[in-house]
């Protein structure tokens, strides 16, 4: 049997299958008659009409009816939120801010390296941390004159898009041997 000859068979049956039944169906539900979750409910003494009228009875007071709609502004916590946020943008108290995840790098190639922040990075922006230090360490036992953590961790801050303003700490904390990183 070849393929077009299988295919009028499956139209046949198809146009089979799909012709109408003879005659007009009828519904034989009354018009609004109830249905059985209704029945079911009346023989238990409850009734729609009852449930209507108390419901129409009940006043509401216009207040709550307000506050229910459009809610409530919390001016206070708006101007925390903006006190935190002019903190969070001035310079020297975000040099002070405690890191909240630190990540050593030291002994490790360029490109474990770049994983590791990868998957470190990718941690904290889920964790919602907001400041984090990354230490690569100065460059004194590389192979070669040049460091090769240090300006990697820059390439990588200046290309992750969630990470946002940087800098090294202080002496006493790592100084260029460290560079802390806030998030966007």
């Amino acid at each position: 049997m070849d393929f077009g000859a299988i295919l009028d068979q499956w139209d046949n049956s198809q146009r089979k299958a799909s012709r109408p039944v003879k005659g007009p169906q009828k519904s034989h539900k009354k018009a609004n008659a109830p249905t059985p979750e209704e029945k079911e409910a009346a023989r238990q003494g409850y009734s729609y009409e009852k449930q209507m009228e108390e419901d129409n009875r009940r006043h509401a007071n216009p207040m709550e009816v307000w506050l229910n709609r459009y809610g409530t502004v919390d001016k206070d916590k708006i101007a925390d939120e903006a006190r935190e946020d002019a903190r969070l943008h001035n310079r020297e108290y975000l040099k002070g801010l405690r890191p909240e995840a630190v990540l050593d790098l030291h002994g490790l190639t360029r490109d474990e390296a770049w994983s590791r922040l990868e998957a470190f990075v990718g941690d904290c922006s889920r964790r919602g941390l907001r400041k984090i230090m990354i230490i690569h360490g100065k460059g004194n036992h590389s192979h070669g004159s040049d460091p090769v953590l240090g300006p990697m961790v820059r390439l990588f801050i200046e290309q992750d898009s969630r990470l946002g303003l940087s800098g090294h700490p202080d002496r006493n904390n790592g100084g260029s041997g460290a560079t802390w990183v806030l998030f966007k």
